[in-house]
């Protein structure tokens, strides 16, 4: 196994620093109004904190899940400057190299692809093999895509197959995926809006009826069958909220 020099494994993210505090305050705010809107209490607040743990864990997955996709597109044109790298003379190791000034130009120093381009020029300056470091992003990137690439380059490499081919085959199947994933993404666009607004709908409902008819709710707060019943409903809203997210949550 090759060491990483403190990369990621993207299937992790850790939320930190300005961003963690973000997401704190906003999954604090929405537990505050599940609190006040379903039970017009604060001390419900502070049961339903555990409920914050939830949603810093579902956040992270979002953002784990873009983090993926951003690298994704960023290997695919990483692939194509190699290959052009590649058939301008270049071995292929060195192909690699060339191809972190096209990537630096393309997203910036900081990019998630020129982090990987450099762990790679410093293994290689280390002698360890390419397939191996390609193998090693692959299997942190948790991407499909990645990780096949990897896996035929390793194959190419020891039975001295035509890399320049295989490389421009893999860049148009990576970019033929990502074009159907932003059609289909755009496709359903108009229903992930809709989702979202759906999900807004029953604390809207909740606020006008307890703006426009005040006491309405009251049978409903501070008394056992209250509290079940607004429970029961908070269960039947968390079910259809994960419900929704999965349907509008289509891969290729």
């Amino acid at each position: 196994m090759s060491r990483n020099y403190g990369l990621p494994d993207y299937s992790e993210y850790h939320l930190q620093g300005k961003e963690g505090t973000f997401y704190v305050l906003e999954g604090a705010a929405v537990i505050a109004m599940i609190g006040y809107f379903f039970y017009h209490s604060w001390i419900a607040c502070l049961a339903l904190i555990p409920g914050l743990l939830l949603f810093l864990k579902d956040k992270k997955k979002e953002l784990s899940k873009k983090r993926r996709q951003e690298l994704g597109i960023q290997f695919k044109d990483m692939i194509l400057s190699v290959a052009a790298n590649q058939k301008a003379g270049y071995s292929i190791e060195n192909a690699f190299r060339e191809s972190y000034r096209d990537m630096e130009m393309l997203y910036g120093a900081k990019a998630l692809i020129c982090k990987e381009i450099r762990h790679i020029m410093a293994g290689l300056d280390n002698n360890m093999v390419l397939e191996k470091l390609l193998y090693d992003l692959g299997t942190r990137s948790h991407e499909p895509d990645i990780m096949q690439f990897a896996d035929v380059f390793y194959i190419a490499k020891r039975s001295g197959g035509n890399m320049t081919d295989i490389l421009a085959k893999t860049a148009s199947v990576i970019e033929q995926k990502m074009e159907t994933d932003k059609e289909i993404q755009l496709m359903i666009s108009a229903k992930k809006m809709e989702q979202k607004i759906m999900n807004a709908v029953p604390f809207l409902i909740i606020f006008y009826v307890s703006a426009t008819s005040r006491g309405f709710f009251d049978v409903l707060y501070h008394n056992l069958v209250g509290i079940a019943v607004m429970t029961a409903c908070l269960g039947f809203y968390a079910a259809a909220y994960r419900l929704s997210k999965r349907i509008v949550e289509i891969e290729v």
